[in-house]
């Protein structure tokens, strides 16, 4: 079975005509669509979607002749449809589905004596393409060849770097005041009660990867009830992180600090005013989320105030914990990527299923950097119209980049471990590319970006003969404690 994505050109009657482009599903085996709109023959759209086309007697005389016929999927084979549609002069059969598009399976020996394209288009664009374009439409069909690279992956990789970068700069920062803190006493008590950042151990490590593998399986199983859970975590914990990035930016400013008390308390006005705009902004965004035109770059923002809020609070205390939590992860990553699609019944990864929301649920889980591809395709409307790139991919290696810029400010060691493990995870992104594009299908970024990091890190150590030290980090882990 060969089941290929392909564009439906729609034209409406206006002047001038508006168009747009809708995502089929077509058999290469059966017809070859050209590669471009170049000397495109248009033909006029027949909406038939009140019948299934399992019987000619569902269709007047004459209707279908010489047009591009649109029915819905019934009890009857494509054969049969494809049949009854040439023998009434159709030029065109599209074949409308309310579920996610399947391939199209008969065998081809079957079809030898049908020569109208075939195709599968879903239900919802037959209704949006009333809406838009009206009721008089003229449709073709092309196929145009996938491109070998995206722009769009640029600016994931911009993104990506600069938040790992500037994640374990921000931990670096934090590090250098602890140590200031235990150096001063009059600083302690202050520092203490400020400071927000848990540690984790080789056992938590295992446990937080448990706890990501049930949760994986969960959501495979009940998406539909635990999306709208992840969202709204992901609308609280972003809105927070939000308001964390941005007022470690205001405390560097030294004007409009008017302070309220109330309760006893004192607090400064403009970070009331903070609190506001971080919590409207995580609710325009729940509100508006599948406004696919700009409701990805507020996803992005919230996406890289939480990956940079959770690489600064959360630290690693030696390099044995960052490999055995990289490691697990990226086992994990590799298993439910290419080893789950021989457990599961529809042969599909359960990462992939998660990501794509399961079964054909319209809600996508809000864990992605995702950027609109830039290269026009039918992937672009077929599958996914964005390029994205997971939080982990970025929270996990930065994690060990974290580390490393800490330890360069316990050692004093000019930040080479740091900048050498933040090149390392840019060179391993450009890899995670080269593969994507070689292969054509998704990767598990973890794949590329776990090795680079950990090997980088663990030459940089082993040149510099810390290896013992950086391994089981430094005796000053998680501050002084009276």
């Amino acid at each position: 079975v060969a089941a290929d994505e392909g564009i439906l050109h729609a034209s409406g009657s206006g002047v001038p005509p508006v168009t747009k482009d809708y995502c089929i599903i077509y058999n290469s085996n059966w017809v070859s669509l050209p590669k471009s709109l170049d000397n495109a023959t248009f033909t006029t759209l027949e909406n038939l979607t009140s019948t299934v086309l399992c019987s000619s007697a569902e269709v007047p005389s004459g209707l279908m002749k010489d047009k591009a016929v649109v029915v819905m999927r019934g009890n009857c084979t494509f054969l049969e449809k494809a049949r009854i549609a040439q023998s009434l002069g159709a030029k065109m059969l599209l074949i409308a589905s309310k579920s996610r598009l399947p391939a199209i399976s008969d065998n081809k020996t079957d079809f030898e004596d049908v020569t109208l394209p075939i195709a599968l288009i879903r239900y919802n664009d037959i209704v949006d393409m009333q809406l838009v374009l009206g009721n008089e439409v003229n449709v073709t069909l092309y196929s145009p060849p996938l491109p070998e690279f995206d722009y769009s992956m640029v600016v994931i990789f911009l993104i990506a770097v600069f938040t790992v970068a500037l994640g374990g700069y921000w931990s670096g920062v934090a590090e250098l005041e602890n140590l200031k803190a235990v150096a001063s006493p009059g600083e302690r008590e202050t520092r203490w009660k400020k400071e927000e950042n848990v540690t984790f151990t080789p056992i938590t490590v295992i446990l937080f990867v448990v706890i990501c593998c049930v949760m994986l399986v969960l959501l495979y199983f009940f998406y539909k009830w635990l999306v709208y859970v992840i969202i709204s975590v992901f609308c609280l914990a972003s809105a927070m992180s939000l308001y964390n990035c941005l007022a470690a930016l205001i405390g560097e400013i030294p004007f409009g600090q008017c302070r309220i008390t109330c309760s006893n308390k004192t607090i400064e006005v403009r970070l009331i005013f903070l609190a506001v705009f971080c919590i409207s902004a995580a609710v325009v965004w729940a509100v508006f989320r599948n406004e696919d035109r700009w409701a990805w770059i507020l996803q992005d923002i919230l996406g890289v105030a939480f990956c940079l809020n959770f690489i600064k609070t959360l630290k690693m205390p030696n390099f044995k914990s960052c490999v055995i939590l990289l490691g697990l992860l990226l086992l994990y990553d590799v298993f439910f990527v290419f080893i789950t699609p021989f457990i599961t019944k529809n042969g599909a990864s359960i990462m992939v299923e998660v990501a794509a929301g399961p079964f054909g649920n319209s809600e996508k889980l809000p864990v992605v950097i995702r950027v609109p591809r830039l290269e026009h395709s039918a992937s672009t409307l077929c599958d996914l119209p964005f390029s994205l790139l997971g939080f982990g991919d970025i929270i996990v290696p930065g994690l060990l980049v974290a580390y490393c810029r800490r330890f360069d400010v316990q050692t004093r060691s000019s930040s080479v471990y740091y900048i050498s493990c933040t090149i390392a995870y840019a060179v391993g992104m450009v890899l995670t590319f080269i593969v994507l594009a070689l292969m054509k299908m998704g990767q598990p970024a973890l794949l590329y970006l776990v090795p680079c990091t950990l090997i980088t890190s663990s030459l940089i150590a082993w040149r510099r003969k810390e290896m013992k030290k950086f391994w089981k980090g430094s005796s000053y882990q998680v501050g002084w404690r009276p």
